[in-house]
């Protein structure tokens, strides 16, 4: 499998999915929605995707002596490389925001979302969608990507409106927290979003294990 991942990173990737890894530095924009550098990381792994499919990608590693699944698994653990490493980079961003820049006026002023674990969280989610929606949607046809895609966009930026929107909320305040405050609430939300992705993303794996057994190449 590291042999296949090896593959992905060297041959079917495009050099925007590596590139786009630098929106995380979004994070650290005041006045913007921040969680915007999450989908952009997402955009650059659908780069790949559109580079594999014009190059007959999913074809030529099914030649390969592997098996079907492993074509599919290939594809999830190169996203999941990605995301991941865009995940490490925007929570490093993010502690810097919680410790050296927590009193910094610019954010403190800011009304959008502020960088802390609730928006981890949300950045987790986000990227599981990316892998149930599109990844698994891409292995109903391993051809067609523009309708999922679409469908992503739509349902990521609902989700970045409501998370921008949530702290908004009586109640919800904590949501928005500085620096270190309400620190068990945002700890348990970077937890529910991390079970979260775990979990969409293996199901996705699983639901796209399934259907791509079921083509004819």
């Amino acid at each position: 499998m590291s042999a296949l991942l090896k593959k992905e990173m060297r041959l079917s990737a495009s050099i925007l999915s590596y590139l786009f890894i630098l929106f995380a530095f979004m994070t650290l924009l005041p006045g913007y929605p921040i969680l915007c550098g999450a989908f952009f990381i997402t955009l650059g792994l659908f780069q790949s995707f559109q580079s594999a499919r014009e190059a007959n990608d999913i074809v030529y590693t099914a030649l390969l002596p592997v098996a079907k699944h492993d074509v599919v698994k290939g594809k999830f653990l190169f996203c999941v490389f990605i995301e991941l490493t865009g995940f490490v980079l925007m929570a490093a961003l993010t502690l810097v925001r919680m410790t050296l820049l927590s009193n910094a006026m610019v954010y403190r002023q800011n009304a959008l979302m502020n960088a802390n674990p609730f928006f981890l969280a949300v950045v987790l989610l986000i990227f599981g969608l990316f892998n149930w929606i599109f990844v698994g949607g891409f292995f109903k046809t391993a051809y067609k990507f523009a309708r999922p895609f679409v469908t992503y966009i739509i349902v990521c930026f609902l989700v970045i409106g409501v998370a921008e929107a949530l702290h908004h909320v009586p109640g919800l305040e904590a949501l928005n927290a500085f620096g270190f405050e309400q620190l068990a609430l945002q700890l348990a939300a970077l937890l529910g979003g991390m079970l979260a992705c775990g979990l969409i993303t293996f199901a996705s794996y699983k639901t796209a294990c399934a259907r791509f057994e079921k083509i004819d190449l």
